[in-house]
């Protein structure tokens, strides 16, 4: 299997460290120059990666091409490749959907892939849409595949997938908390990650109890865990949370 990029983006090189830590027959993977310290940090660490300036020639080497640029960059440069008709095509772009992907590349044969950066790990939940063979293939190696055939209900999981920037600002912000009252730093840091992968862990082991049920099951009356919430329910915390979710969801719609 030769692989190519086309963006070398945050998510793109995730992607490239988890399928060289999972079981994947990869040949070879061409990636294009764009973000020149990513390129050429991963060709320095993978014999088998090749970098490569012109994105036409990425195309034309490649079984399958992953699109990791942004909307107005694939918007402006996807119309002037040349895709053949069977090229198989996993596009990591927010806010281009299928419509104009096959316009812009006059391919059928495309997917849209959500994974977020642990898939580094392969951990995390990946959304398909539509359902792939081929991209399920790669992706069930570097988290949780999960394949949606409506693409309007897929954008629901690119805003969910948004709070990663406001769940570690949490985990920064607790750590700072218990640093500021005397904890050694790494004995905090250490402390909340911990605490919080055992919290996500739970939940997941317990998902099918819902997580309604958690919620209550989590305190006790007049307790410290109760205090917390209701301070924040006070405060408008999770209002202000929902409406965030639907101001990206309205974002990633358009």
């Amino acid at each position: 299997m030769i692989l190519g990029f086309i963006g070398t983006g945050k998510i793109s090189s995730s992607i490239i460290y988890g399928i060289f830590k999972s079981n994947l027959k990869v040949k070879k993977i061409y990636i294009s120059s764009r973000n020149t310290n990513i390129a050429k940090k991963l060709a320095k660490k993978f014999r088998s990666i090749i970098v490569l300036k012109d994105n036409q020639k990425i195309i034309d080497k490649s079984s399958a091409i992953f699109l990791g640029i942004t909307p107005s960059v694939g918007s402006k440069i996807l119309p002037k490749l040349k895709f053949s008709k069977n090229k198989k095509i996993i596009s990591l772009i927010s806010t281009l959907n299928l419509e104009k992907l096959k316009k812009f590349t006059k391919v059928k044969n495309i997917v849209r892939a959500t994974p977020l950066p642990p898939v580094e790990i392969k951990r995390g939940p990946i959304i398909i849409c539509p359902p792939n063979k081929f991209a399920k293939t790669i992706f069930k190696h570097l988290g949780k595949v999960l394949e949606i055939r409506n693409e309007k209900l897929s954008y629901k999981f690119w805003s969910t997938a948004s709070l990663m920037a406001t769940y570690y600002e949490i985990l920064n912000t607790s750590s700072k908390w218990l640093i500021k009252k005397g904890i050694n730093k790494k004995i905090a840091d250490t402390y909340i990650a911990e605490l919080f992968l055992a919290l996500s862990q739970d939940a997941l082991n317990k998902s099918s109890q819902g997580y309604k049920k958690l919620v209550t099951d989590s305190q006790t009356p007049k307790g410290l865990n109760m205090q917390v919430l209701n301070e924040l329910k006070k405060g408008k915390f999770f209002t202000k949370f929902t409406k965030a979710l639907e101001n990206v969801n309205k974002r990633v719609s358009k």
